[in-house]
């Protein structure tokens, strides 16, 4: 089995290891959980600390210490980082630099989409080797057409990194266009375009990856959606706050659950602002994700 730290190794130029090899790699290690570093003003307030960028930085940093031996992933959601400006950015610059060091892998939550050039700027902020912003991974969203990322697509795949793309969300309004068409729905063509996308990849799993909540229930059925045919991670977020159980997860994803990459946030987060508190929710959480 790869060590952590050589899976999240800085990719250099030809023949670097894939996202999916090196995400791989860190479930079978450490268990299939990812934590949402996501610094909610409630959240910070209810640490002591400030809603300014001095409070975002001392719980980005605090989540890290506790949570990196432990999760295959962190998630940061760029837009909590955002709010706060420059600032902001530069504490998420400082947080996705520092889970480099730390040997997690990192998906920066930033959800972008668009065309041509824009979308290529957009792969370069999140997915190029240079860039301050650069993450092992990144959050996409695919409603211009699934060809629209191409920029980003090929970008990772040059670079090592990865992408998970938007495609069955469990907000109630997500319905209204990912589940148009039935049996050949919005959501279930995305599914099918991620896994043609993900032949071009070898070993075990793809680095395009999908973003299904944990919460979505029967849609998978419904609409007959075939995950594990994707052979690509699956980010599940809405595990615990938001009511999904590890239970439900393998109920809902089935056989492609050694696919699904687990994500909690706030019910991780309100253990703070203690280092072990928020280590022994997060191994609670894994623990529950492993079957134990």
């Amino acid at each position: 089995m790869p060590e952590q730290a050589s899976a999240n190794s800085p990719a250099s130029a030809a023949g670097r290891e894939s996202f999916g090899s090196r995400l791989g790699a860190a479930m079978a290690a450490r268990g299939p959980l990812c934590v949402g570093i996501d610094p909610h003003p409630a959240l910070l307030k209810s640490w002591g600390l400030d809603d300014d960028a001095a409070g975002l930085r001392r719980f980005s940093l605090t989540v890290l210490e506790a949570v990196a031996p432990l999760a295959a992933a962190v998630k940061p959601q760029v837009a909590l980082y955002e709010r706060h400006g420059s600032a902001g950015m530069a504490v998420l610059e400082e947080i996705l630099a520092t889970a480099r060091d730390e040997s997690v892998l990192s998906i920066a939550d930033a959800k972008r989409g668009d065309i041509g050039s824009t979308m290529a700027a957009y792969a370069d902020a999140w997915l190029r080797d240079e860039s301050p912003l650069a993450a092992d991974s990144v959050t996409l969203s695919p409603y211009l057409g699934f060809e629209s990322l191409r920029p980003a697509l090929d970008l990772a795949a040059e670079t090592g990194r990865g992408v998970f793309v938007l495609a069955l969300t469990s907000n109630p309004e997500g319905a209204s266009v990912q589940h148009v068409g039935g049996r050949d729905s919005v959501a279930r063509r995305i599914t099918a375009a991620a896994a043609a996308e993900n032949s071009r990849y070898g070993g075990n799993l793809g680095s395009v990856g999908l973003v299904v909540g944990a919460t979505v229930g029967s849609a998978l059925t419904d609409l007959d959606m075939d995950l594990a045919a994707v052979r690509g991670p699956i980010l599940a977020p809405g595990l615990g706050a938001q009511g999904a159980t590890p239970a439900d997860l393998r109920a809902t994803f089935g056989d492609a659950y050694p696919l699904v990459l687990g994500t909690s946030s706030r019910d991780i987060l309100s253990a703070g602002p203690q280092v072990g508190g928020l280590r022994e929710a997060a191994l609670r959480t894994l623990d529950g994700l492993r079957g134990q």
